[in-house]
């Protein structure tokens, strides 16, 4: 993220007393390990006749280095998040006019006058809590997970963090983020076993974008800022265009008469490989709630549109959304 002329500190909730709570996680899961070490090396010697323990502390070891990796995770994905907001240039965060809005495609402008940005701080940071379903193959099981997503509309970036329980006691961390225009994918079985790794190839970064682009909706003083086109389709719909470092990606927004978004949609590659092909990728909107006076879509089917038929993966609700709002949840 590029550093900016002026800055202003930024409160955190990942404060030093976290710090000093993780860093002492940390020593005790060293200490731990220290000590079942010892005892393995007094069953070698001495308590031959207890083996069996061997087990025991094959699982124990086990255990700690999950707890170990899980904590490695989070450790990484809180300095992610953080670094969203560590340059930020001191300004004013200007009041949102009928003049800003005045070149958009009709409908746009509709849309922004309806969720209610007018007369309003331009968002500059968001950070919002999810829950919901997903599921990895189209008649697949679905799995429950929660998440944390942090963004910077200034810069266009984000990173969201997620728990999807496999099952019981069984977890999927993961974490995608867009920063400078790269995404990176990252998930892993219990923190520890890597299931994806994908970073820095078209491919993903041109999805991190689109769903950049997609999750303008839930901050919709976004679609004002200099990286983003409009161009009008008709009367209810109209097509975005992101431009970061020369690179470019769309979708097209449908709304309602009342201005309301229905759906985005985007061509999208299925998969963060470079062997991945482009499919249309679908967003519907299922209902709407208000958070800080902006009307927002809190309720999302995330759809591929295949040739073998369509592949619902994703359901999702927003729980808790807050703008303007530089630090992280504790």
């Amino acid at each position: 993220m590029k550093l900016l002329d002026e800055y202003e500190e930024v409160n955190l909730c990942f404060n030093q007393p976290a710090m000093h709570h993780s860093n002492r996680k940390y020593i005790l899961i060293i200490a731990i390990c220290i000590l079942l070490f010892i005892v393995q090396i007094l069953i070698i010697l001495f308590w031959k006749d207890y083996k069996f323990l061997t087990f025991l502390n094959m699982i124990f070891v086990f255990t700690i280095c999950c707890m170990y990796a899980n904590y490695r995770f989070f450790d990484m994905t809180q300095k992610e998040s953080k670094q969203l907001f560590v340059a930020t240039k001191k300004a004013e965060k200007p009041i949102i006019k009928e003049a800003a809005i005045a070149n958009l495609p009709s409908i746009v402008q509709k849309w922004l006058r309806t969720s209610g940005v007018i007369n309003k701080e331009y968002i500059s940071y968001v950070r919002l809590k999810q829950k919901g379903r997903m599921r990895t193959k189209p008649y697949g099981t679905w799995m429950s997970f929660n998440a944390h997503q942090y963004f910077n509309t200034s810069d266009i970036s984000f990173v969201w963090t997620t728990k999807v329980k496999v099952f019981p006691s069984i977890y999927l961390n993961g974490r995608d983020k867009l920063v400078e225009g790269k995404g990176a994918m990252l998930i892993k079985l219990v923190s520890l076993i890597p299931v994806v790794i994908e970073r820095e190839n078209h491919q993903i970064n041109a999805g991190a974008m689109i769903r950049y682009l997609a999750e303008i909706c839930w901050f919709p003083s976004a679609a004002l800022h200099d990286a983003i086109s409009w161009e009008t389709i008709n009367k209810t719909s109209a097509k975005a265009i992101l431009t970061i470092q020369n690179v470019s990606v769309s979708g097209i927004f449908r709304f309602s008469e009342e201005g309301k978004i229905i759906s985005f949609e985007a061509q999208r590659f299925y998969g963060g490989a470079k062997e991945a092909t482009l499919e249309k990728w679908c967003v519907e909107m299922v209902s709407y709630t208000e958070f800080n006076g902006i009307k927002i879509p809190n309720i999302s089917n995330v759809i591929w549109k295949l040739n073998e038929g369509d592949f619902h993966w994703l359901t999702l609700e927003i729980t808790d959304l807050e703008y303007n709002c530089n630090s992280l949840y504790e």
